[in-house]
């Protein structure tokens, strides 16, 4: 009886406390499963991280889609769950709508980049410059398909509603967006080693939180727009393709490309932030 009494109210203590049970739950999931797969090394940034050691850490991705359901399940129970499920295959919310989401990233990344080209063909699109290109399309589609699934499911189907009930659209993408970037970190902080134009510490931080920040921003809007998890999905999907097929792979190069990049993003949110307070 006594075990029952603490397990309910450990449960009443996670319900009360919604978005920090989830935070909880996705960071010990995804940075339990990097620690084990990448080593202590991977967190701060100082050892390459093997293309082995990294097709283990992939595993992470499923800490997002996990917490995003056990949270559900303890907050809202079954109903809950159906909501979810709901959200998740909402498709019919208008054509424009899958245009934002699936072009805005790929259509301002590629612009970027040739005009950035100009000025240098280090920044050339990696399609035009790798072969075969079926293999690098096929790849970076099917990271996109598999991804976003697994991490929209707990970013946009469980903690953005959360927030979005006591905050506005900016504030939840910024603060979404910082730790969304921070849930990378394990991943990231390998690259950051082979610096040499910066530190390893500045250059974790433009890759953490420069773009990834106002491009949460613009996904919160999408989503506030449709309520749709799959648009929210599809936006996801459309970044992981720029990554893989578009945006070039040198350290430095990628760099400066991240912080032109936010600056775009950032330019774009404040262009809908005046549209809609004209409108409003």
């Amino acid at each position: 009886m006594k075990v029952q009494l603490r397990s309910g109210g450990v449960a009443a203590l996670l319900r009360q406390h919604p978005v920090l049970t989830y935070y909880a739950l996705v960071f010990a999931i995804s940075w339990g499963l990097c620690l084990i797969a990448l080593g202590p090394a991977a967190f701060v940034g100082i050892t390459p991280i093997s293309n082995s050691q990294m097709s283990f850490a992939y595993a992470a991705i499923v800490g997002p889609l996990v917490a995003g359901v056990v949270t559900t399940l303890l907050i809202s129970g079954r109903p809950g769950l159906r909501d979810l499920r709901t959200r998740l295959f909402r498709w019919n919310v208008g054509i424009r709508w899958y245009a934002v989401a699936l072009l805005t990233a790929p259509v301002l990344t590629m612009a970027l980049l040739l005009g950035l080209s100009l000025a240098s063909p280090a920044f050339t699109p990696v399609i035009f410059t790798v072969r075969p290109k079926a293999t690098l399309l096929v790849t970076g589609i099917a990271i996109g398909l598999v991804v976003p699934f697994f991490e929209e499911t707990g970013w946009t189907g469980f903690v953005v509603p959360q927030f979005r009930q006591r905050r506005g659209i900016i504030g939840t993408g910024v603060i979404v967006g910082l730790l969304w970037g921070l849930w990378h970190l394990p991943i990231f902080s390998g690259s950051a080693s082979s610096s040499t134009l910066v530190s390893p510490a500045l250059y974790l931080a433009v890759l953490l939180f420069s773009w990834l920040v106002p491009y949460r921003v613009l996904m919160v809007w999408v989503y506030d727009k449709t309520k749709s998890l799959l648009l929210a999905m599809a936006m996801h999907l459309a970044i992981d393709f720029d990554v893989v097929v578009l945006i070039p792979h040198d350290p430095e190069v990628a760099l400066t490309f991240d912080l032109v990049f936010a600056a775009a993003l950032w330019l774009l949110v404040g262009v809908i932030v005046r549209r809609r307070a004209s409108v409003e």
